[in-house]
């Protein structure tokens, strides 16, 4: 599924993390004390949830913008 950056930022904070979870790709996981942080990579943007003990307790949503050389 293809959605732009702002038509996700403008779904409902439960839509986004569903959305995130099934369409997104996990690009990367840390952990960093007791926090968990699972980036999700989706379309042309990014979003990273935060877990403590499995439950969440936060989330961000990036533009994946970068310069390209060719």
């Amino acid at each position: 599924m293809t959605i732009s950056f702002y038509d996700f930022k403008n779904l409902p904070d439960y839509q986004q993390i569903e959305m995130a979870k099934k369409e997104g790709h996990i690009r990367e996981q840390r952990t960093v004390n007791e926090l968990k942080f699972v980036l999700y990579e989706i379309s042309c943007f990014s979003v990273e949830i935060i877990y403590k003990q499995d439950r969440m307790t936060g989330m961000n949503v990036f533009e994946n913008k970068a310069a390209y050389a060719f």
